[in-house]
């Protein structure tokens, strides 16, 4: 058997997002039926370097697939600037459950910003109100595109606010979009302001304040993905029906993990996982008052289930690279 090659072309090419918010959501589903493994993750810190590398394997038994994958990344600030080299660079081995045969090896890097934004516009499928059809992005980095991509492919959205410090950054998101959506630059509080609302900052202080939102706004927290980042305002967290990925990962590091760390928030303020309501188990939305958060870690079942697509899609299509990974065993 070979293992196949997929670069980030193959990626970008055969993990179309819809395909991939699909999975994305039958991997959550899976997740609340106890279908899953999925270890915490591993940290490597390398302060020497100004680094560190993070493992996130996991297990997915969904209804119509079964796949494991591990992913290896890391986070080096000074990449850009010292080696022209992103900040974040991951690669992901693809395994068959069965056999544990390396069906794929890949890149993460782009599955990471997929599965990103699946994850969003699983959460926003079920917690937007249905109608929704302006969304405001906060942060207009690579992800940022992402999250218009996938929330557009879950509700129909027209108009598109896009808010950053950087200027350049605001009018090269506007211009790419210019003619699919009513895209224009502005402040946070007009974006915030939006039927739906993406965060993406790295920020350790609150830049969102709850009188900005919108009575019925619907919020993806993506940001926090660390100990002590925070995007929103206390009483946003208070006042919403709060909904997590995963307990562990967003009482330590999402965007709950500061406020719960000072006990400004509890188990009572959770409302519940975003897999317990795409398996069932908990409504979303069930009006259209009142605000609803998405705090989103990411999760290495979201990984694999990104992967599932990139690999299946290009093996049907006869694309990637066929290398030998696994020699044959000899007595």
């Amino acid at each position: 058997m070979q293992t196949l090659l997929l670069g980030p072309d193959d990626v970008r090419e055969h993990a179309d997002l819809p395909s991939v918010v699909d999975a994305v959501a039958a991997a959550f589903a899976a997740d609340a039926r106890g279908d899953t493994i999925m270890p915490a993750k591993s940290y490597i810190d390398l302060p020497a370097y100004n680094g560190d590398f993070r493992s996130m394997p996991a297990y997915v038994h969904a209804d119509e697939w079964d796949a494991a994958a591990v992913k290896w990344v890391n986070v080096h600030p000074d990449n850009p600037a010292d080696h022209d080299l992103p900040t974040v660079l991951g690669t992901l081995i693809y395994s068959d459950p069965e056999t544990a045969f390396p069906l794929a090896v890949m890149d993460g890097t782009n599955l990471t910003r997929l599965r990103t934004g699946a994850a969003a516009a699983v959460a926003t499928d079920h917690l937007a109100v249905p109608d929704a059809s302006s969304l405001g992005l906060v942060g207009a980095g690579v992800q940022s595109y992402t999250q218009l991509e996938a929330i557009a492919a879950v509700r129909d959205i027209e108009r598109v606010v896009i808010a950053d410090q950087n200027a350049e950054k605001q009018q090269a998101f506007v211009d790419h979009f210019a003619e699919r959506f009513d895209a224009r630059a502005g402040s946070i509080e007009d974006a915030a302001a939006c039927d739906v609302l993406s965060t993406i900052t790295p920020v350790e202080s609150p830049i969102v304040d709850r009188s900005w939102l919108g009575e019925h706004t619907h919020v993806n927290a993506i940001g926090a993905d660390a100990a002590g980042k925070h995007e929103h305002d206390d009483q946003t967290l208070l006042d919403a029906t709060l909904v997590i990925d995963d307990y562990e990962q967003c009482t330590h590091s999402g965007e709950i993990n500061v406020p719960w760390s000072e006990g400004v928030l509890s188990d009572d303020d959770i409302y519940g996982e975003l897999g317990a309501i795409v398996a069932g188990e908990l409504p979303g939305r069930e009006s259209s008052d009142g605000i609803t958060l998405f705090d989103s870690t990411g999760l290495a079942i979201q990984d694999v289930a990104a992967a599932h697509v990139a690999y299946e899609n290009a093996r049907a299509a006869g694309e990637g690279t066929d290398f030998s990974l696994v020699g044959t065993e000899t007595s």
